[in-house]
């Protein structure tokens, strides 16, 4: 099975993850992104399915890897589990930019906590 599928429109990229997002999997995940051409500015991670997310994918979206260019970064289609994981990541570390990452996932009512 592929953990990733890759799909590149002029300077954004779109990556789907398929599977589990923990720490056998944050490597492949990294290295999907480091693989993108140094032209794309922004970078949308699909979690449609991935239906379960441990800190490793805190280690995905909030650390980015040594050496890789600055991006844009949003989340889309999360569900559940990882959407709980991110919203306690954020109230445990309030400089966690919740709101940047996911922009158009969480009502104002759980960023204003």
């Amino acid at each position: 099975m592929r953990l990733v599928t890759l799909r590149i429109a002029g300077a954004a990229a779109h990556i789907a993850v398929h599977g589990e997002i923990d720490y056998e999997a944050l490597p492949m995940l990294r290295a999907a992104a480091a693989d993108l051409p140094p032209d794309v500015a922004e970078l949308v991670w699909d979690f449609q399915d991935a239906r379960f997310m441990d800190v490793a994918g805190l280690h995905l979206l909030f650390e980015p890897s040594r050496g890789a260019p600055a991006r844009k970064t949003t989340v889309t289609n999360l569900a559940p589990q990882p959407l709980r994981l991110l919203v306690l990541a954020a109230e445990v570390n309030p400089n966690l930019e919740l709101a940047r990452l996911l922009p158009d996932t969480l009502p104002a009512a759980l960023l204003d906590d």
